[in-house]
C-alpha cells in the first residue's frame, strides 16, 4: 500500500471525500482509483483536468498510487499557456471527469475518463489494485505543478513523494491534525493549497474533506455547522467575505465559533479581517506560509495566542534564514530588519522540469531563494512584508515592506481594498504609491488624508506620496493580488 495513504487500507467504510451530494468512502476511493491504475501505468506522466470535483481527487490519488507523476491543469488555462504546459511536460494521457468538455488543445492527448461511481461487487479494491504498483523510492516524482508564470513561461515544479509526506506530516504536528478532523474548503484543485493541503492532507491523516465546489458564505456555515466540519481552509478574499457577513448571520458566527481550526493562506490576511472574525466568533484565524517549490515552510501552531500578520514559526525539519542583498545572513530578531527568506529541508521540490538553469539559479548552495521578504520577531515568529520583486520599496535610505502600509491603509474606514507599490523617484530613489478601492466610490478619502493616516500609524517616511483610486484590485483565481496589472486596472 502506498505510504502516502495508509487509511485506504484501515478506514475503508468511513467517509473520505464529499463534493456536493457525492460522497466517497475510503473503500469507494480505493476502488475508483484502483480502476485507473492499469490504464495509466504506461503513460509516463498524466495530466489531470483539475475541476473542483471528486473526479479530480480520484485521478490524482490513482496517479500517486500508481507511481505516475500527475500534472494538474487549471481548467481556465488559456490556449497559449496550455500549449506550453503540454509541450513541456508531454503527458501520455489526460484524466478527466466523464462529463468534462476538454479544449481543442488536448485533442491529441489520449483521454481516460474518471468514474467515481463504484461497483462494490467488483474484485478491484484498494488492497488488490495497488499491491506492488507504488514507487519504492520516496524521491520519485509525485506531482508536477506549474507556476503562475509571472516572470516568464510557467515552470513545472517537480514535487516528490518525500516532499509531500514531509510537509503534510509537519502540519499534523503544528495543527494537531488527526483522523477525526473534517476539513471544509472551496479552493481550486490545481495548486498546492487546494490539492495537496486540502485533499491529500485529510486523506493522509485518514480524515474527511468536504469540498464546496464553489465558495459561498452559506456553504461554509452549513458544513462547519450542521455538517460537522472542524477545520476551514481559505484565502484572504474568502475570509474577507466571511467577515463582512458575520454581523448579519448568527448561524455563521456559531459555525465558525465551533470550528477547531481556521487557516488562511496564499496571501496575507489583512489585520482588520483577523480582528473582525475574532471579535465576532472568539476564534483566531491562523496563517501559514508556503509556495509551490517548498510546500509549507512555516505555520502558526494551534493554540497560540492571536498573531495577526504573522505566518508563525518554521515547521518541523524546515530551516529558515533571512539574508541581505549581498547574501549575508541577517541574524536580527527585532521585528524591523528586512531580509529575503531562504529555506531548506525535506519539503523542497526536486527541480524545475527541463530547466536545470532555473533550478540552479533558485538555490544559494542548499538554500532555496524564495524571493519573499520578511522580518523576525524576538520570539522567532516570521512576518512577511512582501515579494522582493514587487513589495520591497527602497525610499530615502529605508527598506520598507509594502504589506505593513497596506494593512495601515485598510484600517482607514473609507478604504475597502489597498495595494502598495514603489515607483522611481529622483529624490527618494523610490516613492510609495497606494492603489485604493474606496468604501464609497462617490466619497473617496483624499490622498493627504490617507498619507497622514499612515504616517500616524507607522512613521512619516512610510506614507504614500501618490494615491490612485480604482474600482477593484486585479486578482488571480486564488485571490492573489496582481500588482503588475495595477497600471492596466487604472486605465481599464
Amino acid at each position: 500500500m502506498n505510504a502516502l495513504f495508509p487509511a485506504l487500507r484501515t478506514r475503508t467504510d468511513l467517509p473520505a471525500l464529499r463534493f456536493g451530494a457525492e460522497t466517497l468512502t475510503y473503500e469507494d476511493l480505493g476502488r475508483a482509483a484502483g480502476a485507473l491504475v492499469t490504464p495509466i501505468l504506461g503513460a509516463g506522466r498524466v495530466a489531470v483536468w483539475a475541476t473542483p470535483t471528486a473526479a479530480t481527487a480520484v485521478g490524482v490519488v490513482a496517479a500517486l498510487l500508481a507511481g505516475v507523476p500527475a500534472i494538474p491543469i487549471n481548467p481556465r488555462t488559456g490556449e497559449r499557456e496550455l500549449a506550453h504546459i503540454l509541450g513541456d511536460s508531454m503527458p501520455g494521457a489526460v484524466l478527466a471527469g466523464a462529463d468534462d468538455v476538454l479544449p481543442a488543445g488536448l485533442a491529441d492527448v489520449p483521454r481516460i475518463d474518471v468514474e467515481t461511481a463504484v461497483d462494490h461487487h467488483s474484485p478491484v479494491s484498494a488492497a488488490s489494485a495497488f499491491s506492488g504498483a507504488e514507487p519504492d523510492d520516496p524521491e520519485s516524482p509525485a506531482l508536477i505543478v506549474y507556476t503562475s508564470g509571472t516572470t516568464g513561461p510557467p515552470k513545472g515544479v517537480v514535487l516528490s513523494h518525500r516532499a509531500i509526506a514531509a510537509s503534510l506530516d509537519a502540519l499534523e504536528e503544528a495543527w494537531a491534525w488527526t483522523e477525526d478532523d473534517v476539513l471544509v474548503h472551496a479552493l481550486p484543485l490545481f495548486h498546492v493549497h487546494g490539492l495537496i493541503l486540502g485533499i491529500l492532507g485529510p486523506l493522509r491523516r485518514g480524515g474527511s474533506v468536504r469540498h464546496l465546489g464553489a465558495f459561498s458564505v452559506e456553504g461554509v456555515a452549513r458544513e462547519l455547522g450542521a455538517g460537522g466540519g472542524t477545520m476551514l481552509f481559505g484565502v484572504p478574499t474568502m475570509y474577507h467575505r466571511i467577515a463582512d457577513a458575520l454581523g448579519d448571520d448568527p448561524a455563521l458566527v456559531r459555525a465558525l465559533g465551533g470550528a477547531r481550526l481556521l487557516v488562511s493562506g496564499s496571501a496575507a490576511l489583512p489585520v482588520h479581517d483577523h480582528e473582525r472574525i475574532t471579535a465576532a466568533t472568539g476564534r483566531t484565524v491562523i496563517e501559514r506560509y508556503g509556495m509551490t517549490e517548498t510546500l509549507m515552510n512555516t505555520g502558526v501552531p494551534v493554540g497560540s495566542r492571536p498573531r495577526p500578520g504573522s505566518v508563525g514559526l518554521p515547521l518541523r525539519d524546515v530551516e529558515l534564514r533571512l539574508v541581505e542583498e549581498d547574501g549575508t545572513e541577517l541574524r536580527a530578531y527585532d521585528g524591523e530588519s528586512v531580509g529575503e527568506i531562504q529555506v531548506k529541508g525535506p519539503n523542497l521540490f526536486t527541480a524545475y522540469l527541463n530547466r536545470p538553469d532555473a533550478t540552479a539559479a533558485a538555490f544559494d548552495g542548499d538554500w532555496f531563494r524564495t524571493g519573499d521578504m520578511a522580518v523576525r520577531e524576538p520570539d522567532g515568529y516570521v512576518r512577511i512584508v512582501g515579494r522582493k520583486a514587487t513589495d520591497l520599496i527602497k525610499s530615502g535610505g529605508y527598506k520598507i515592506g509594502a504589506g505593513e502600509i497596506e494593512n495601515a491603509l485598510l484600517e482607514h474606514p473609507a478604504v475597502l481594498e489597498a495595494a502598495v507599490t514603489g515607483a522611481p523617484d529622483p529624490d527618494l530613489g523610490e516613492r510609495i504609491v497606494a492603489w485604493v478601492v474606496p468604501a464609497d466610490a462617490e466619497k473617496p478619502p483624499t490622498a493627504g488624508e490617507l498619507a497622514d493616516h499612515v504616517a500616524g500609524l507607522l512613521a512619516p517616511h512610510k506614507r504614500p506620496r501618490t494615491v490612485h483610486f480604482l474600482r477593484a484590485l486585479p486578482r488571480n483565481d486564488m485571490g492573489k493580488l496582481l500588482k503588475k496589472a495595477l497600471p492596466e486596472a487604472l486605465h481599464g
